[in-house]
């Protein structure tokens, strides 16, 4: 097993542990860019969440199951 296939395995551990906590905090994080932007940008900053939440159901392999 190469470097890259070790943190590929702790990356997707990490993400089936505190999804919930990854999604949240991603929430967060729009929410304070949003603002942050006067809410001129939310249909970007929306379509970024919902892009990262897709990579990470596809890092953990089981879709939609914590990153609501």
């Amino acid at each position: 097993m190469g470097f890259l296939d070790d943190a590929k395995k702790k990356l997707t551990d990490a993400v089936d542990k505190n999804g919930d906590k990854i999604s949240a905090g991603l929430d967060k994080v729009a929410g304070i860019a949003d603002e942050k932007t006067g809410k001129k940008h939310s249909d970007k900053i929306d379509g970024a969440v919902a892009k990262a939440k897709e990579a990470l159901d596809g890092l953990d392999g089981k879709k939609g199951d914590d990153l609501k």
